[in-house]
């Protein structure tokens, strides 16, 4: 502990391979971290790299008179930074009017689907719902509905129809994550 604690005096005074240093003692600590979050629709080195920001903030951060641990400053730290990348849906930020916008179209979608009996076309779920084929375009591309984690067949279905993905031939990339679907 004093070797971290001598060495975290020495990053806050500018030495950068004091820095990398306790990077480089710490890697195992962010992967143990990473690894609560598995499963959540990133790749876990897309999460390694958040887990990483989020243990040089500590390190820039950490108050050497705390009567702490590094590791026990250090691990609420990057938790949150792994979650604030989850919960704010990556790197692209989407508004909550979209966001909105998109849990309108898929329930008018799914309602849809039951009446006509087939997968409704974007003209007829702006008129269903009274906006523009545009709103409703743009409300269904920011808005992915799959994730590796969330796949579920839903009774009843097949599942090739697990969840929405989005229209016939189309291709989606989740921002900020490594996850790619058709």
């Amino acid at each position: 502990m004093d070797e971290t604690i001598r060495l975290i005096k020495m990053a806050h005074e500018g030495d950068k391979e004091a820095r990398e240093t306790l990077v480089l003692n710490n890697v195992g600590l962010v992967w143990s971290i990473v690894r609560r979050f598995a499963g959540r629709g990133c790749e876990m080195e897309d999460l390694f790299q958040i887990g990483s920001i989020g243990l040089i903030k500590a390190i820039d951060k950490f108050d050497v008179s705390y009567d702490v641990r590094f590791s026990t400053y250090a691990v609420p730290m990057i938790a949150g930074e792994i979650k604030r990348f989850l919960r704010d849906d990556g790197m692209i930020k989407v508004s909550r009017s979209l966001k909105e916008m998109a849990v309108r179209v898929g329930a008018a979608r799914e309602q849809m689907t039951g009446r006509l009996g087939r997968e409704p076309t974007i003209g007829e779920i702006a008129g269903e719902l009274g906006v523009s084929r545009e709103e409703v375009a743009a409300s269904i591309e920011p808005t992915p509905r799959w994730s590796p984690s969330t796949a579920r067949p839903r009774r009843g279905r097949r599942t090739a129809s697990i969840l929405w993905t989005g229209w016939p031939g189309s291709r989606r990339t989740r921002s900020g994550c490594s996850t790619t679907w058709s």
